[in-house]
């Protein structure tokens, strides 16, 4: 218990400071501590619901997130979401964990090379949101992230929304597609609520600290840090799949 407390207050500062629901970096825990892929996911989606919710009513506070780009992306993810139980009930655990390097290494290259933060941002069609929002909610929740690990690289690498509107915004999505996906595992008894809601409540102070962290921080610091996080990421599964296989 001692150690879900822990990594839910060290997930939920991350969740703040990126934008991001979580489940990025408590997945690859929970494989450590032995849970298997599949309760790993749904103990994931738990915690992103707390986090992107606490986590996304403090951001509006503050003024950081952009009401013409935020709804039809939620909306969207929302309603890809839903489908996520589906996806997990006949795919391969290993397909999955492939699945979520592949998705990694696309958000890390997209940070890193890709990263326009001077230019006026585009105006997109409400539909098109709705569908990237659609496309990226089907596929995360599936593998036990919020999305907002794709979505924050596509808003700034293509779109170019400022990073931490990016952020803001990606958080504000993962609350669509966790609670979307929270009702569609349930539904098949794909959940872990005890250890969900335990590590999801701890996440709550750390979701507070991390959104103190990022309105602290320089966007050219955080963008490096966010591109770190995600070659971390990237280097454990890929020793997991390949080197530890």
């Amino acid at each position: 218990m001692f150690e879900l407390i822990l990594l839910g207050l060290g997930v939920g500062t991350l969740s703040g400071f990126f934008g991001i629901g979580g489940g990025t970096i408590l997945i690859p825990f929970l494989l450590i501590l032995g849970y298997d892929m599949k309760s790993a996911i749904g103990i994931s989606v738990v915690q992103m619901t707390f986090s992107s919710i606490f986590g996304s009513y403090i951001n509006n506070k503050k003024g950081t997130l952009n009401s013409s780009i935020v709804f039809a992306l939620g909306i969207g993810g929302f309603t890809g979401a839903i489908s996520s139980s589906f996806i997990i009930a006949h795919l391969d655990e290993k397909i999955l964990e492939w699945t979520f390097f592949v998705f990694v290494l696309f958000a890390l290259s997209r940070m890193y090379f890709k990263v326009i933060e001077d230019r006026q941002s585009r105006v997109v069609h409400p539909v098109i949101l709705f569908f990237i929002g659609a496309v990226v909610g089907m596929f995360a929740i599936s593998i036990g992230v919020g999305g907002s690990i794709l979505l924050t690289p596509i808003l700034v690498g293509f779109l170019h929304v400022r990073l931490k509107e990016a952020i803001s915004a990606g958080l504000f999505f993962v609350a669509f597609s966790s609670v979307s996906g929270l009702i569609g595992l349930s539904l098949n008894g794909h959940i872990d609520y005890y250890h969900g809601i335990m590590i999801g409540s701890a996440s709550l102070l750390g979701v507070y600290m991390g959104i103190w962290l990022k309105d602290k921080t320089k966007d050219t610091l955080q963008k490096h840090l966010l591109v770190l996080f995600y070659a971390i990421i990237a280097m454990y599964l890929f020793y997991r799949l390949v080197v530890g296989s």
